[in-house]
């Protein structure tokens, strides 16, 4: 018998996987070739498409040519995860390796629809550009008093976990898993990097609710991983020291894993944050994070396991006084001294950005010096600074951005990432998975361009809008690109401008409040006052972080007449009068900009407004209740950045509109 596909409850959206998306598929005679735990996930999906829609599936050694589709296990060139798509005599044939790239073949016919099977084509191979592709599950077992079920979770409750335990239903978690497959994700931590009393108890006497989240999490490759507490020897184990040179501390992380192991075959490894935020680390022992690192990925050497131990390092009690205390350094600062310390299965897991997943950063330098250390690159799907999943903020053209830019002439960002791609997931139990509808574009596209990090997002885009609409007519998908391709820089243009980032409500980080952070230790700054706006991070006579990078970015960064325009205060200081490279001054930027984004929102308010008919009803109410929150939002951001910086600066607006 097939394995059977996840049945959602009740009124949970099928987000890019409705059953229309497997017409094509379903109307016609596949056959399947090989065996395996995958190969039987495949036989399901192709056998209730067949169901539905009158086609038929067989498994065998019958010959090719009487059907549509072959999906055969055999091309032992393609490693685990590749597969060759051709069509040649009114056949499609995928053939691979391994049981994922035969899942992930399927998937691919799937996202091509009738078009799989017309014409004809020579034989093409597809294989993921990084072997890993995860998401970080920032979610809590046990409630915690300030963050909730999940930290920075703008989606409803965990997935995975509710009341304190691991949940007794997880037909929903293995119909995640199914999303995270349809689009190349292949790896999931399933709990919070800030490890907690509770959640530091998954690693040892409560590993068996990890074991069922990995057991049907499997059937659609997608591995778990664990994040856990350095300090688990002290915590969990009685030791009197987490010091990591300590042998009884190295025996017992190898007991702890080797039972984790046990429980879990085909366990990813770990994620750890440590010194960072509060977290324990091995600074507390006058040890390095190399040793920290290579502690943890000595245990899960032998089975194969990876530690991806977090960069995310920073002075967050500084005295916001002192400006020569630089927040963008720290990461650099902290860990380019140890490159090549790191054991070979250690991944140094790198924000894209040298700060906090703010709507505009520069790529961080720390990613293009370190080459003798295999570094995975993070970003945040889950809109924590881009608008909570209330604003519509398709980020796919800023993490396209990220991935192609070039540290020097040799690699791309999305080259150098050999220990894979990563982000901060957005899903959790809110019906439509994301809580926003059109926020399951972010979560598709993060997945597409973890395979590919030199796809176009529009295409992917196209992809996300054909898996979620089969059945779209070109007023509907000309609409969704109306509301979505432009909403990253009209969420940029209504919040902060040209790079400074950080004009958020403490705690929370909802709404404006452009001094909410300036007199704080955290260390995010705008340093506004009568005359300008911006940090000095030049060499010259500032932080001297534009010197983190190698030519020609350090040069470029260095000067404010050669900085980009939307960079320019992440890097300098400069007067409302200065002029920009696109002719506007700084001021009168920020009104421009300002006026501009709410008057895009009200635009993308009003396109939505118009698909009203073309989209499901439920669906539709939730993304036009949404568009509501988003333009009070966005009037109330515009409103208090202009007067704020009308008060600052005594400049008016040269266009006469109304600021406070």
């Amino acid at each position: 018998m097939p394995l059977p596909v996840p049945v959602l409850p009740e009124g949970v959206d099928p987000a890019w996987l409705p059953p229309a998306a497997f017409r094509a598929v379903g109307g016609r005679r596949t056959l399947i070739r090989g065996s395996g735990p995958l190969a039987e996930t495949v036989h399901g999906e192709v056998a209730q498409a067949c169901r539905r829609f009158g086609g038929r599936v067989v498994r065998g050694a019958v010959s090719d040519s009487t059907y549509d589709l072959v999906l055969a296990l055999g091309d032992e060139s393609l490693g685990e995860e590749g597969f060759t798509c051709a069509r040649e005599g009114g056949t499609t044939t995928v053939t691979a390796s391994g049981g994922r790239g035969l899942l992930y073949g399927l998937f691919h016919v799937v996202r091509l629809g009738e078009a799989a099977f017309t014409g004809g084509w020579a034989p093409k191979t597809h294989r993921p550009a990084l072997a890993l592709r995860m998401l970080d599950h920032w979610d809590n077992v046990a409630v915690h008093p300030v963050m909730g079920q999940v930290e920075r979770g703008y989606a409803g409750g965990s997935l995975f976990w509710e009341d304190g335990r691991a949940r007794g239903d997880l037909e929903r978690v293995r119909a995640y898993g199914r999303l995270l497959a349809a689009c190349g994700i292949n790896a999931v931590a399933v709990n919070n990097v800030n490890v907690h009393a509770t959640e530091a108890h998954l690693l040892t006497d409560r590993i068996g609710e990890v074991a069922a989240i990995a057991d049907v999490l499997r059937p659609y490759g997608v591995r778990t991983h664990l994040s856990v507490s350095f300090a688990a020897p002290v915590v969990l184990g009685g030791l009197p020291t987490a010091d990591p040179l300590d042998e009884a501390v190295r025996g017992w992380w190898a007991t702890a894993t080797r039972r984790v192991y046990e429980a879990i075959p085909d366990f990813g490894g770990y994620v750890v944050k440590a010194d960072s935020e509060g977290q324990p680390g091995p600074f507390a022992y006058g040890r390095s994070h190399a040793d920290g690192a290579n502690l943890l990925a000595a245990a899960v050497g032998p089975f194969g396991g990876t530690v991806h131990w977090r960069a995310f390092v920073y002075d967050h009690r500084q005295d916001w006084r002192d400006r020569t205390t630089d927040r963008a350094r720290a990461a650099y600062d902290h860990f380019v001294p140890l490159d090549g310390e790191f054991a070979p299965n250690a991944v140094l897991q790198v924000k894209h950005g040298p700060m906090d997943f703010q709507v505009r950063e520069p790529v961080s330098p720390l990613i293009g010096a370190m080459p003798r250390t295999r570094l995975a690159v993070e970003l945040q799907v889950t809109q924590e600074y881009t608008g909570q999943q209330r604003h519509v903020c398709w980020l796919g053209p800023m993490w396209s951005e990220v991935l192609r830019f070039r540290h020097g002439p040799e690699s791309s960002v999305g080259e150098r990432a050999r220990g894979g791609l990563v982000a901060v997931s957005n899903a959790g139990d809110d019906p439509f998975w994301t809580g926003h509808p059109l926020a399951q574009a972010n979560l598709y596209t993060f997945g597409r361009l973890a395979w590919r990090p030199d796809a176009e997002p529009r295409e992917v885009l196209d992809e996300w809008i054909g898996l979620t609409f089969p059945e779209a007519s070109e007023r509907l998908s000309d609409g969704l690109h109306a509301v979505l391709d432009g909403s990253w820089r009209t969420y940029e243009k209504y919040t902060a401008p040209l790079g400074v980032g950080w004009m958020v409500q403490p705690g929370h980080h909802y709404g404006p409040s452009v001094d909410g952070y300036e007199y704080s230790p955290w260390g995010t700054y705008h340093f506004a006052d009568r005359d300008g706006i911006g940090v000095d991070r030049s060499v010259a006579s500032g932080t001297g972080y534009a010197g983190q990078y190698g030519k020609p970015w350090a040069e470029l960064y260095e000067s404010p007449d050669t900085c980009p325009d939307e960079l320019l205060l992440f890097f300098h200081h400069v007067p409302y009068g200065h002029l920009l490279m696109s002719g506007t001054t700084v001021i009168q930027h920020i009104y421009d900009t300002h006026f501009e984004g709410v008057e895009e929102a009200e635009e993308a308010r009003e396109a939505w407004a118009s698909l009203a008919g073309l989209v499901d009803p439920a669906r539709h109410a939730r993304v036009a209740e949404r568009y509501e929150e988003q333009l009070r939002s966005a009037r109330e951001w515009r409103d208090q950045i202009n007067s704020y910086f009308f008060r600052k600066s005594g400049v008016p607006d040269e266009r006469g509109r109304r600021i406070y």
